[in-house]
């Protein structure tokens, strides 16, 4: 058995209502300028948290810009703002996008560090300031990883950034966060969700230490996300996805993902759709691709997600795609690259430009080339 390390925040705290807990914590801790980075459409969720600490003399400051993917412009802007605040701690309330940065600007207070010095896998040097994270969507797990993505407009790349440094002090998982979600949004994220917990289980890299995570959020959103997608007052299903989420987020330090998020980076980065739709359109596709790397894991994906099991791996590996894949058109997902407008002569840059991510292609239980690449986008044009 080859060696793993596992990684996450020093705590988390999961709960209905664990917001408050947040604030009665933030309070004992003696912090007193907190640089808060959300989202305009959650600000009412935030509110109550802004108004507790200022009632207890603590200075805050709100960024709610991040539209979008954020990029590396994005990043420095914010910094510019924490730091010219004069932070001494940072929370992200939001997102993936919303708690990346806020997780990068944590680190960056007092670095001398460039970012773009940063990218790729443990070239951060030192820890920042403390920071808390807190998602409002079930989807990316950056709660608990130590990752974060930027766009680069450089090159309209999507850069990663990995570091223990970006593990938070602590993640509130608050499922209450998660209620006014839109229907869209929430499967897009879920479905992103559902494929780190799937490449977690499956990579080249996969290890019994995190397997179980991978494999009881893969049950957890199978189960769920269809109910949260059309009823997001369904405060069960509403948690089961969260959940899910976090468990996808644990697998993310150790072992990663692979080829779908490669072949998915480009879709986001060239044509600026979200990462989540972006996952969300590949999965299927690269699932069938994958399944011959590794039939008997497959198959173990497929009986996660309830199905039946057939007369062979195969057969089995199978009953999963299709269930995924159903699951997908019945929350409202597209099912082609020419429905999100991108063009099938955009098909080649893309395989070049997902060939450049080695760091997540490298984990893929299958081989794939560039012709590959341009394959599996074709099937979906």
């Amino acid at each position: 058995m080859n060696s793993i390390e596992l990684k996450q925040p020093q705590r988390i705290v999961f709960g209905t209502g664990c917001m408050k807990q947040m604030c009665e914590e933030y309070i004992a801790s003696g912090m007193k300028n907190l640089f808060i980075l959300t989202a305009d459409p959650i600000l009412p969720l935030v509110q109550p948290v802004i108004c507790r600490l200022e009632e207890e003399g603590v200075r805050t400051m709100v960024e709610t810009k991040i539209l979008g993917e954020p990029t590396v412009g994005d990043f420095k802007r914010i910094l510019k703002e924490a730091q010219d605040f004069g932070a001494d701690s940072v929370i992200g309330i939001g997102g993936g996008s919303v708690m990346d940065v806020a997780k990068l600007v944590a680190v960056f207070m007092h670095s001398e560090q460039k970012i773009e010095e940063c990218y790729g896998i443990g070239f951060i040097r030192q820890r920042g300031v403390w920071f808390a994270c807190a998602p409002t969507t079930a989807g990316t797990g950056s709660e608990v990883s130590p990752n974060a993505i930027l766009l680069d407009e450089k090159d309209n790349g999507k850069k990663g950034i990995i570091s223990n440094f970006l593990l938070a002090d602590v993640a509130y998982l608050d499922p209450q966060l998660t209620a006014t979600v839109p229907p869209r949004i929430t499967a897009e994220t879920g479905m992103d969700a559902l494929t780190h917990c799937i490449e977690v289980y499956t990579n080249k890299f996969a290890h019994p230490c995190v397997d179980m995570y991978a494999l009881k959020g893969i049950e957890l959103i199978a189960k769920n996300l269809e109910r949260a997608v059309k009823n997001g007052s369904d405060m069960e299903a509403r948690e089961a996805m969260l959940l899910g989420s976090m468990y996808g987020g644990l697998g993310l330090g150790p072992v990663n993902t692979a080829a779908v998020h490669a072949l998915a980076y480009p879709v986001g980065g060239m044509f600026h759709k979200s990462h989540g739709l972006s996952n969300s359109v590949l999965l299927p596709t690269v699932m069938k691709f994958n399944m011959q790397g590794n039939e008997k894991r497959y198959a173990e994906v497929a009986l996660a997600c309830g199905c039946e099991p057939g007369a062979t791996d195969a057969e089995t590996a199978m009953r999963g795609i299709e269930f995924i894949a159903e699951m997908s058109k019945a929350c409202g997902i597209p099912q082609t690259l020419e429905e999100i407008g991108i063009p099938a002569s955009a098909i080649d840059e893309m395989a070049k430009a997902a060939m450049l991510q080695q760091r997540l292609l490298k984990n893929n239980p299958r081989p794939i080339t560039e012709q590959d690449c341009r394959e599996i986008y074709g099937a979906l044009a």
